[in-house]
């Protein structure tokens, strides 16, 4: 079955960075778009980033954009979100997420299938 597999969180200061990664398996990787949610503390799970089955098209939400990038591995089937000058309010589980369709999509009901999510933290 598919799995993703998220790792690259954790506890960083205002202004820092972190990459996170997102392993899948089980999948046809390079047929399908990928996704980065987050959720934070009482709040819904919101759009972060997604890409293209061929890394042609990105879409990020405004809060986030030029401070993450989104890209893809296909050899190692790994989708990557580096993030930058991160803030407070960035802080969040992030999930990856997998949609059958190469097309690009903003709306986490989009998304078959979902990772376990990695905590980030950024401390002010």
């Amino acid at each position: 079955q598919v799995q993703l597999v998220e790792s690259g969180g954790g506890l960083v200061q205002a202004g820092g960075s972190l990459r996170l990664s997102c392993a899948a398996s089980g999948c046809t990787f390079s047929s399908y778009a990928m996704g980065w949610f987050r959720q934070a503390p009482g709040k819904e799970r919101e759009f972060v980033a997604t890409i293209s089955a061929s890394g042609g098209t990105t879409y990020y939400v405004e809060s986030v954009k030029g401070r993450f990038t989104i890209s893809r591995d296909l050899a190692k089937n790994t989708v990557y979100l580096q993030t930058n000058s991160l803030k407070p309010e960035d802080t969040a589980v992030y999930y990856c997420a997998g949609r059958v369709s190469p097309i690009a999509r903003v709306t986490k009901d989009d998304y078959a299938y979902w990772g376990q999510g990695t905590q980030v933290t950024v401390s002010s």
